[in-house]
């Protein structure tokens, strides 16, 4: 042990002395503080501004791709609805030689006094045991309606919408009185069936108010496809030489639709070229084709249009046959 009042042991305090000085003045210099440089700044902004470009594109793409989806769906919808109700209608249809119907034919037809070929949208209307509307009520209600399907051409915001005529009529004889057109409304098969003759009073109701473009055509019996009801003879004869009845539709969603005007899709659904013979499925492919290639409307409202087709067998011929 050092003496403390030894020349060494005062020399080793004052060593220590002035290294702890110097050490506890240099202690503070060990934390400096950093900071990032311009450089490095600029780099993260960078970033930052593409990561934001990159987010909002995939919103963008997102909420396109949701709005094209919701589009579709509801056109799914529509067109489903519609086949539902139609597969009602055709399967009550009334299939008698003696009943008269509106039908896409050609006008050689010797016993349907309408049957005429259509251009562009086409029409049907035939007796079918469904209920309908009518103004008339009580015991003498039949159970026998006017089932009609078209595409409304008025004019108005029903324009270019299919619509569904289903009007109610009593047993014959059992009321004097007449139809909007001044024809009885009893149950007289062998009266031209005219439905579309008064459009004001008529029960009609918007069935598809996103489809513009109606198209059918017959399943022969022995096999065919045809405009004609018909292949034996010149004749409906109650449809007794049809299997099927085959209908294409085109759809385009609300959205989509207001994009153009009344007059864009009745000139749109003129270009889907009718019935001409093809095979299952052959119209929609053109139908499409003629779509892609149109350049004069705007291509988001082409784009949402949508196709459809199906068969609807019928049934027998019901309530006897004369």
């Amino acid at each position: 042990m050092l003496d403390e009042s030894s020349p060494t042991a005062v020399e080793a305090a004052v060593s220590a002395a002035k290294f702890s000085a110097v050490q506890a003045t240099r202690l503070p210099l060990q934390h400096r503080f950093s900071a990032f440089t311009l450089a490095e700044l600029l780099v993260s902004m960078g970033v930052l501004v593409v990561l934001t470009l990159l987010a909002t594109q995939l919103l963008n793409s997102a909420a396109k791709i949701i709005t094209h989806g919701h589009g579709q769906m509801d056109a799914d919808s529509q067109a489903r609805e519609l086949f539902d109700r139609m597969a009602i209608d055709f399967a009550q249809m009334i299939r008698r030689s003696d009943v008269d119907y509106y039908l896409k034919s050609s006008t050689t037809a010797n016993d349907c006094r309408l049957c005429n070929r259509q251009r562009g949208n086409d029409q049907i209307a035939f007796y079918s045991t469904i209920p309908g509307w009518s103004a008339i009520t009580g015991a003498q209600q039949g159970p026998v309606s006017i089932i009609g399907y078209r595409i409304n051409v008025s004019g108005t915001t029903l324009s270019n919408r299919l619509e569904r005529l289903g009007e109610a009529l009593v047993w014959n004889g059992a009321t004097s009185d007449t139809r909007s057109d001044g024809r009885p409304a009893s149950v007289i098969f062998w009266a031209p069936l005219n439905p579309w003759a008064n459009l004001t009073t008529n029960p009609f109701d918007i069935i598809g108010r996103d489809v513009f473009r109606f198209e059918y055509y017959y399943l022969l019996k022995n096999g065919d496809l045809s405009s004609t009801p018909w292949y034996a003879t010149s004749s409906v004869r109650g449809l007794q030489d049809v299997s099927a009845i085959i209908v294409d539709v085109a759809v385009i969603d609300s959205k989509s639709r207001v994009l153009l005007s009344n007059s864009d899709i009745a000139g749109l659904a003129e270009d889907l070229a009718d019935y001409n013979g093809q095979a299952p499925g052959g119209s929609l492919a053109g139908w499409r084709a003629t779509l892609d290639g149109n350049m004069t409307l705007p291509r988001p409202a082409l784009s949402s249009v949508r196709l459809y087709e199906r068969s609807f067998y019928l049934s027998s011929a019901s309530l006897g046959s004369p």
